[in-house]
């Protein structure tokens, strides 16, 4: 199973998104709230270099937010990574 990491925030609509698709799709990941750890936000933006969450790393590849997640399932490309060790 690839190692699967979404930065994430407390009542964010897209993240919740974001885990219901991965685990519709019987991913497990860890998540990473910015609004719990000091930090992480300013980390998540210096290695992203976007503001917004969800952040999704699939395999240390930069995925991006939910819509970015979802296009990439639509495209058949995400079923592939999923499975990818």
């Amino acid at each position: 199973m690839p190692e699967i990491i979404i930065y994430t925030s407390n009542f964010c609509p897209y993240c919740t998104m974001a885990k219901r698709l991965l685990t519709a799709k019987g991913a497990s990941y860890k998540e990473l709230n910015v609004d719990t750890t000091h930090g992480l936000r300013e980390e998540m933006m210096q290695k992203t270099k976007r503001r917004t969450v969800p952040q999704i790393y699939i395999n240390k590849q930069h995925i991006g937010g939910f819509d970015d997640l979802r296009a990439l399932d639509l495209k058949k490309g995400l079923d592939p990574l999923l499975v990818a060790s």
